[in-house]
């Protein structure tokens, strides 16, 4: 059977239930809260937002500094950083997990990318395989990994409060422009069971003659909202679509010892409920209803089976990204 949490932790489980009922319940119900408030929080957004002008862009190249699938040679991790260069300049979307996985510092020195023309990091929510590791999850503070270092003291866009020693902070409240002529959706909620409220950024570019290109962290607030979000913000179409989409349902990329976490963790939803072929089924029908051609999916959150469910029913050509490769969009 495919066990979330392995039969190894039952009894720990069972002896500690007492105590985990009572907290799960008061959790339940700060969750649920939450959750009205995020749907709320969420409407008003989508209907406060206005036209971004997204500049015309020639072309948009993203390389793949950490990711789960990989090119053999180089490092991966379950988390993300891509390096997203225009003609109006690049940024750096992600860490990953910081210099708590060897894999982006060991990518970044083997592609030998260089970060002295970078305008700016931007961090699409403050979750650990995003923000640069465990201990920056815990702390909220962005760190500098190793290879970053000639991007100390540049902005950082992020969308919920967070401090560093290392980059001007710059928090990210409503939709606009980033540098590199890349536009923000800025911040959509999505209320976690285990993790709280979550805000989370996705980026859009448009480009001539091709459309907008949506490049996603995990995509918590779902694929549907933040489409929903650039329809309100653009009337190109949408070409492509980059990045996570959080559909962990029969494994986990990232493990612990006996755990499954991203099948607990970040789910949206009580840890004695899964995700499942329902979510896989909507994000089907929101790409697809969107006309999205092209997917570069991120294997970082998702499971095989979701993946292959994907390639056969999303119109999209789908790829998976690989870590140490370069696309041309």
């Amino acid at each position: 059977m495919n066990f979330r949490i392995s039969p190894l932790w039952w009894p720990v489980l069972a002896l500690a239930s007492p105590v985990l009922l009572i907290a799960l319940m008061i959790k339940h119900r700060k969750f649920r809260f939450h959750l009205s408030e995020a749907r709320k929080s969420n409407r008003e957004i989508l209907s406060n937002a206005v036209p971004l002008a997204l500049p015309g862009l020639k072309s948009l190249e993203l390389t793949v500094l950490l990711e789960e699938f990989h090119k053999p040679g180089f490092g991966h991790a379950p988390g993300i950083s891509y390096h997203l260069k225009t003609e109006l300049g690049s940024l750096l979307f992600d860490l990953g997990f910081g210099n708590e996985e060897p894999g982006l510092g060991r990518n970044i020195e083997k592609m030998k990318i260089d970060f002295s023309d970078t305008d700016a990091l931007v961090i699409s929510h403050l979750h650990p395989d995003h923000m640069g590791g465990f201990k920056a999850g815990k702390q909220k503070q962005i760190p500098l990994p190793s290879g970053c270092e000639a991007l100390a003291g540049r902005p950082c866009f992020v969308p919920d409060q967070v401090d560093s020693g290392h980059f001007k902070i710059r928090r990210v409240s409503k939709p606009g422009m980033l540098p590199a002529g890349i536009g923000s959706t800025g911040p959509l909620i999505r209320s976690l069971f285990l993790m709280g409220p979550t805000r989370e950024q996705a980026l859009l570019a448009r480009i001539r003659g091709k459309g907008i290109v949506v490049i996603t962290g995990c995509g918590h607030p779902t694929i549907n909202t933040i489409l929903a979000m650039v329809t309100k913000l653009t009337d190109a179409p949408v070409y492509a679509v980059v990045g996570g989409l959080h559909l962990p349902v029969t494994d986990s990329p990232l493990k612990r010892p006996g755990l499954k976490v991203q099948m607990i963790w970040g789910t949206g939803k009580p840890p004695w409920q899964r995700i499942t072929d329902r979510e896989v089924d909507q994000a089907v029908l929101a790409l697809n209803r969107a006309g999205v051609k092209h997917l570069y999916l991120s294997g970082h959150d998702i499971c095989r089976y979701a993946i292959d469910r994907l390639g056969k029913e999303l119109r999209a050509d789908t790829i998976c990204l690989e870590a140490g490769r370069k696309y041309r969009i």
